[in-house]
């Protein structure tokens, strides 16, 4: 049994909750504000950034209806709604920070420019996208090599080709921070916001 198809199992064994707090938490909360900030968590899973962010504050999505109802469960104060027909169940200019933590690894090119479009009409005009992504590296083959073989995200790709997948859909990016995620998982950290 693939331990992706079983949220409790996800949950407990790829998002414990000292290493999210460790590799994602920690390196969120002490470069961004989100009091009284509108929060759409894109790809939300089982919850596991929720707790970054006030209840009535925060909305996660994800196209897995299991994974959101066992995130109900575990967070009833916060909002959670399963994605459908690639639309943002929130109103245009509505939302200041989107969150995309380990996600577009998952999506074609061609996907996430259709999701662009609904990014650019749920942001602010002073909003912010947060990602953090596994990424490639030119001189780390052994990390390359272990984050395709592990990893069931079909379309990990280099810092260069996040970045230009925003630049194409009309965001400015700005690297925060590139780290070590474990022993072998590169990670990009990154902002952007309409051009």
């Amino acid at each position: 049994m693939n331990t992706l198809s079983s949220p409790q199992l996800y949950h407990w064994f790829v998002r414990p909750k000292w290493f999210t707090k460790k590799y994602i938490h920690d390196q969120i909360q002490t470069r961004f504000a989100f009091k009284d900030k509108v929060v759409l968590d894109f790809g939300s899973g089982t919850g596991a950034n929720c707790s970054m962010f006030q209840p009535l504050q925060y909305l996660g999505i994800d196209p897995d209806a299991k994974r959101i109802h066992y995130a109900k469960r575990l967070y009833p104060r916060h909002k959670f709604l399963v994605l459908e027909n690639g639309k943002l169940p929130v109103d245009d200019g509505s939302v200041d920070y989107i969150l995309i933590v380990a996600v577009l690894h998952h999506i074609s090119s061609e996907k996430i420019a259709d999701y662009m479009k609904e990014f650019r009409r749920t942001l602010k005009p002073n909003g912010k996208i947060i990602v953090m992504e596994p990424c490639l590296c030119q001189n780390k083959p052994l990390s390359n090599w272990f984050m395709n073989l592990y990893d069931n995200g079909e379309y990990i790709r280099r810092e260069e080709e996040y970045i230009q997948l925003f630049r194409e859909n009309e965001f400015t990016s700005q690297v925060i921070n590139r780290f070590r995620k474990g022993l072998l998982y590169n990670e990009l950290f990154f902002s952007a916001n309409l051009t």
